[in-house]
């Protein structure tokens, strides 16, 4: 674990300046995405486009992200692979549609520069799932073949020395920081099922506009959806080593902006007290600065973690000590997204985690 005083250095003394490229600036985690650059010690931003999809020409980005307004020089272009390479940029993010990253990381990785992808588009290791989950067929197998899924708090080395970093998923973020430290030591019973009931804000659907999204139909209302299909699900199997059988998930659209609430429901395979729990909760988190673990009995909730890079954890347990719910809490657009990204570009190029996002 690295020392405070490491830490610090990295922050008063950056040895090295990492120059950033965002396409897909233009949506909600795009935006996102500047707004925690702009603030990092050690990166800069030096190219800035769309994804292509809005024709427009070259343009400020403070246009479509007013709050952004004088912090960026460069102008935002439609999507164009040789021009970032031309950009001279360490680093991409992508946070472009599904098919829009499978169609360019390969040409980003062969000038090589290194790609977060916040897409979907390389999380899940076998091909054929693709189809089923995401709909279409996935054919960029050596890119696939080296991500790197980028949850850092359990992948951490792997990203350090990654060319493509899958950024994960804001829902399977929630879900598997939860879960993972139980499957891990063995102690959930899977033979009565896992449940994960979710609820995100608003922006987590992504800023192209529809019918659903209408602030008539979301205020003043719940909204279940994507039972059983939605494409969080896969990654959330392949990262906790579950079976499609012994997992439900059910995701709601909140009334809100952002943040995501998660309620999952576990039997353990043995009687635990409360404070064993906690104690394996803390335990596995210990080098991990963006995971907060709450005492037992305390509960996360959204407003504690909107607008921060943060993920909170906490649980209850019944009296039988059997029956355990765990309570996560992050921001969908934050540590589900932007943040997380950078907290991978940090970890390539070997700053400690936190930096620029605490």
């Amino acid at each position: 674990m690295e020392s405070k005083a490491a830490r610090q250095r990295a922050h008063e003394a950056p040895s090295l300046m990492v120059r950033a490229a965002v396409v897909g600036a233009t949506g909600y985690a795009g935006g996102e995405l500047l707004s925690v650059l702009a603030r990092h010690p050690c990166a800069s931003v030096d190219c800035l486009m769309s994804s292509g999809r809005d024709g427009k020409q070259s343009f400020p980005i403070e246009q479509v992200h007013p709050r952004l307004r004088g912090r960026f020089t460069v102008l935002c272009q439609p999507l164009d692979v040789e021009q970032v390479g031309a950009s001279g940029c360490d680093v991409v993010f992508l946070a472009t549609p599904h098919e829009t990253s499978h169609q360019v990381v390969p040409a980003l990785l062969a000038q090589g520069i290194r790609v977060v992808d916040l897409s979907g588009a390389f999380r899940l290791k076998n091909s054929a799932s693709f189809a089923r989950w995401y709909g279409f067929d996935h054919t960029a197998s050596q890119a696939l073949a080296e991500a790197v899924y980028g949850l850092p708090e359990l992948a951490a080395p792997a990203i350090g020395h990654a060319r493509l970093v899958s950024n994960p998923g804001c829902y399977a973020t929630s879900v598997i920081l939860a879960l993972a430290p139980l499957l891990r030591a063995g102690w959930v019973d899977l033979s009565a099922g896992v449940i994960a009931d979710s609820k995100s804000g608003a922006s987590g659907a992504g800023r192209a506009p529809s019918e659903k999204l209408h602030f008539a139909e979301v205020n003043e209302n719940l909204r279940a959806y994507g039972m059983f299909n939605h494409r969080h699900v896969p990654e959330m199997l392949q990262a906790l080593d579950l079976a499609e059988k012994d997992f439900v998930f059910t995701p709601h659209l909140l009334p809100i902006t952002r943040g995501i609430l998660s309620t999952i429901y576990v039997r353990l395979s043995e009687v635990r007290t409360a404070g064993e729990v906690e104690t394996l909760l803390r335990g596995f988190y210990t080098a991990a600065p963006l995971v907060r673990v709450y005492p037992a009995g305390k509960l996360p909730e959204i407003l504690a973690v909107a607008h921060t890079p943060y993920i909170d954890l906490g649980f209850a347990l019944d009296p039988s000590g059997r029956r355990l719910i765990l309570v996560s809490a992050l921001d969908n657009l934050g540590k589900g997204a932007a943040a997380q990204a950078v907290q991978n570009m940090n970890l390539v190029f070997g700053f400690p985690q936190e930096t620029g996002l605490l």
